[in-house]
């Protein structure tokens, strides 16, 4: 699914172009409304924007990157639970009126500034019967689908074929065949050790499916990597096609 949704018409408060989904899919008096409570926020790849069980005092609309949800285990371990790009928000709890971070939230891949809303407020907006409520509703429901498909996968494939699943996610949010990730994020992204995932990226590279050199990583076969990918690409992509988003 490599598509932008949204009209290259709307600007953001700084005036790039919005790819963000939910604020794309508002009617434009409303777009309008809601972009006079949005800030652009500077971020750092790496950089901690929610932290587990802390309270949240934004949400963001990712206009582009790619933005990891990750819990930690009792021993320190790592994994991601929840990825995030320019089609949907970090910090979807506070939609049920939870203000606490719900795992931690970063950046994965970097793409610019990030638009923000004080928490505060996009409560007081979701409480409103409208367009804004309908489209996060649907997030909602394609977020939890999504997180059920991805436990799934965790638990019945394999790290390859997890891994390609991944790297097409990221593909499609990015829209680039050219990106900055470091084999430790990888790493975490898929609950496995690095040097798991060195071996696994060497394999892809002897395959011609994808380049990696030095923290970045080239698609170089689509088609080719998506045949080595799990279903759970297909069906993750599916469940957002299905609700519009």
């Amino acid at each position: 699914m490599r598509r932008r949704t949204t009209s290259l018409r709307r600007v953001l408060p700084d005036g790039t172009a919005l790819h963000n989904r939910l604020l794309g899919a508002l009617p434009a008096r409303e777009y309008h409304r809601i972009c006079e409570h949005l800030r652009m926020h500077p971020v750092r790849t790496g950089e901690t924007l929610q932290e587990h069980g802390a309270p949240i005092s934004h949400v963001y609309f990712p206009n582009g990157g790619v933005y990891s949800i990750t819990n930690q285990m009792r021993d320190g371990a790592l994994v991601e639970v929840a990825t995030v790009g320019s089609e949907g928000m970090l910090g979807i709890g506070a939609f049920f009126g939870d203000r606490s971070g719900a795992g931690r939230a970063f950046q994965q891949v970097g793409n610019g500034l990030l638009p923000a809303m004080p928490v505060a407020r996009f409560i007081k907006e979701i409480a409103i019967r409208g367009p804004l409520r309908d489209v996060v509703g649907l997030y909602a429901q394609a977020n939890l689908l999504q997180t059920m498909q991805s436990t799934a996968c965790n638990a019945l494939h394999d790290v390859r074929r997890r891994c390609c699943r991944w790297l097409l996610q990221t593909h499609d949010r990015i829209e680039t065949d050219d990106f900055r990730l470091k084999h430790e994020f990888l790493a975490v992204m898929l609950g496995v050790r690095r040097p798991t995932v060195t071996v696994v990226m060497r394999s892809l590279q002897q395959a011609g499916l994808v380049s990696s050199h030095y923290g970045r990583i080239r698609i170089v076969r689509r088609k080719r990597l998506e045949a080595a990918s799990c279903e759970c690409y297909d069906v993750i992509r599916g469940h957002f096609a299905r609700l519009g988003l």
